[in-house]
């Protein structure tokens, strides 16, 4: 799955146009690279995320099209939250 969906329907970011345009401007960094929307992600791969002042770094633990919104966050776990 590509990176600006997962973080889409995990809901770690609310639209897929603000995940793509934090991808863009290298808010965004998987296993500690850069990466682009298009990044495929995989289970275990380390996502950080930069909003302002605070950065969230969490571990991918499910991969799914399609979640409810009350098993959104079983998709990932958060190992760090400055």
């Amino acid at each position: 799955m590509r990176l600006d969906k997962y973080l889409k329907v995990s809901r770690i970011i609310k639209r897929r146009t603000v995940a793509n345009d934090a991808c863009d401007g290298g808010r965004v960094s998987v296993n500690g690279k850069q990466v682009k929307p298009s990044y495929t992600v995989k289970i275990g791969d380390i996502i950080e995320i930069a909003f302002g002042e605070r950065k969230i770094r969490a571990r991918i633990t499910q991969i799914s099209e399609v979640v409810r919104k009350e098993n959104a966050s079983d998709m990932y776990e958060i190992i760090g939250d400055e």
